[in-house]
């Protein structure tokens, strides 16, 4: 039998995912890993916590499948972190991950640099690559000065098995170095975080091959002498490879801890200023834009342990069905926003409190809050020309009826709900390592799954929605008039 591994390095742990040429699973394995908060702000990781996971989950695929099946593996990861490493190749410091601020300021210089938004098609986002190294450059000059790579997580990983410094376009395109219609780094952006060519690793396309498991790797984990590596892929993109989200018009709305509206496209055609991320896709030749809000199933998280329940607990007391907007306002900014503010500083707030609210009306108003963020995502999507047809609900929050439903009516398009199955990120990885493996066409390999139930816009509730959004909208400008 012929296998192949998607990794997904995620930010609390790694997914490891086994399956055959047909596409169906034959074993999964998780292991877990902690962030570092020095200081507020801050967001860090040590990456050997990564090669351990590695380590564990390659363990516990032995126990249940044949590892000298697998032929091709390809690791997805967490966009944006810096990882330094030195002449050696030994790491210099814990790598500051993508939902760090504290490069805010050279974020904020950065972006006001003729030619950043203009090549990569993206406002220079605190949570970036290159304000980091920036950061680094000013705050601690003789860690910079040893730095002679910069890779993102997953391409540490993928060194770590290869002993290649490799990088996808897809997760370059999230550095603020990448010239992202190019396909390629920019010297002259990198000139500017005082970093050249030489500090970057080789740029590949996701579906391509960028070595072999290197003989002591696959001796460590019980793997085969000859398994091809692909270049792999950013979280989201996998995740569009995962539910086959390729073409124009496709797209899918994931409720994880971040809240992600993405649209698959056929060109380059950004909008920076909208604060919408267009980013190269996985495959060759195409492009994706997503609308991020920073906190979605955080915000229920955090409502959850507030009111010392479950998330599971406030999600079932809201039922299956909608039933039309709540009296109160909620400001998912738990962490600040992206799409469409762009505001690192700004936080959440409850609007519309009454004595008689209870935590069923708290709960109505963080579903509700999180469904009109994503509604200005789709507005900001849509200003920049694209199309989208109809999503795909991903992650731990589509498996709410009610959620899915309201985001439905409040988006006004019809949203799918697969049939029970993989189809994140770590199935996209795998994906694509049977295309770096065999040279299989991407088309061919990463299709839809097959839908279990759509779920349509309530037209019935929508006018009501709209003037509940209108009171949402009024929200962000007057928590920003705050002192």
């Amino acid at each position: 039998m012929t296998a192949f591994v998607g990794l997904d390095l995620g930010t609390s742990g790694l997914r490891a995912l086994m399956i055959g040429r047909d596409g169906h699973v034959i074993a999964s394995a998780e292991a877990s890993y902690d962030v570092q908060r020095p200081h507020a702000g801050w967001s860090e990781q040590d990456p050997a916590a990564w090669i351990i996971a590695t380590r564990t989950v390659f363990a516990k695929l032995a126990a249940k499948a044949d590892l000298t099946d697998i032929t091709g593996i390809a690791v997805a990861g967490h966009m944006h972190g810096a990882t330094l490493l030195d002449s050696n190749g030994e790491v210099l410091r814990p790598c500051i991950l993508w939902n760090d601020t504290r490069s805010h300021a050279q974020a904020g210089r950065l972006d006001k640099v003729d030619g950043f938004r203009e090549r990569t098609g993206n406002i220079v986002f605190p949570g970036f690559t290159a304000p980091k190294l920036l950061w680094v450059a000013e705050q601690e000059p003789e860690i910079f000065a040893q730095v002679a790579k910069v890779l993102l997580p997953k391409d540490y990983l993928t060194w770590w098995l290869t002993g290649t410094y490799s990088a996808d376009m897809s997760d370059s395109a999230g550095t603020s170095w990448l010239d992202v219609g190019q396909r390629d780094w920019s010297e002259d952006l990198l000139a500017h975080t005082n970093l050249g060519r030489e500090h970057m690793p080789s740029l590949y396309e996701g579906t391509a091959p960028v070595g072999k498991v290197t003989s002591e790797r696959a001796r460590e984990l019980g793997l085969s002498g000859d398994v091809c590596v692909a270049a792999g892929a950013g979280d989201n993109a996998a995740a569009a490879c995962g539910i086959g989200a390729l073409r124009e018009g496709d797209g899918f709305v994931s409720l994880g801890t971040s809240g992600v509206l993405l649209a698959a496209k056929d060109g380059f055609a950004p909008d920076a200023a909208s604060a919408v991320h267009t980013f190269c896709h996985a495959v060759p030749d195409r492009w994706y834009q997503m609308g991020v809000i920073l906190a979605a199933t955080d915000s229920l998280n955090w409502l959850a342990r507030t009111l010392g329940t479950s998330p599971s607990d406030l999600s079932r007391e809201m039922g299956a069905e909608i039933s039309g907007p709540g009296t109160v306002c909620f400001g998912p900014y738990l962490s600040g926003e992206r799409t469409p503010h762009n505001d690192s500083g700004v936080r959440g707030a409850f609007v519309g409190l009454d004595i008689a609210t209870d935590r069923s009306g708290l709960t109505q108003a963080v579903f509700e809050g999180v469904a009109f963020a994503m509604k200005q995502s789709h507005i900001a999507l849509k200003g920049t020309g694209t199309r989208i047809d109809r999503l795909f609900a991903i992650g731990g929050g589509a498996q709410s009826r009610y959620w899915v439903e309201l985001l439905a009516t409040v988006l006004d398009l019809p949203i799918d709900l697969p049939r029970q199955g993989e189809f994140g990120a770590a199935m996209g990885a795998a994906r694509l390592a049977i295309c770096a493996a065999t040279g299989a066409a991407p088309d061919d390999v990463m299709v839809p799954p097959e839908i279990a139930r759509t779920i349509e816009p309530r037209t019935d509730l929508q006018p009501a929605y709209e003037d509940a959004f209108a009171t949402f909208e009024a929200l962000y400008p007057a928590l920003k008039a705050l002192p």
